[in-house]
């Protein structure tokens, strides 16, 4: 499977806990990568996996995840302004 991990105030949150999920899933044959909104430009440093920059454009535009953990739900499917 591949898991889309929103970043700010979702793996922000609690990185400790999202660190320990990453790992569990790796270690069960599945991928995780960061989804974020924000632009290459705004940097998210120190990201423990690989980060996927959708510059406003809705996460599913960009990325064919099979699970989304997103605090904001409608950025999966919809453009930001």
């Amino acid at each position: 499977m591949l898991i889309a991990l929103d970043y700010d105030k979702t793996y922000t949150a609690d990185p400790a806990l999202w660190n320990d999920f990453v790992q569990l899933a790796q270690n069960r044959g599945h991928t995780v990568k960061i989804v974020t909104m924000r632009t290459p430009v705004e940097t998210i440093v120190n990201a423990p996996i690989e980060v996927v920059y959708t510059s406003r454009k809705a996460k599913s535009a960009v990325i064919n995840a099979d699970i989304w953990i997103d605090d904001s739900p409608q950025w999966v499917y919809q453009d930001s302004l």
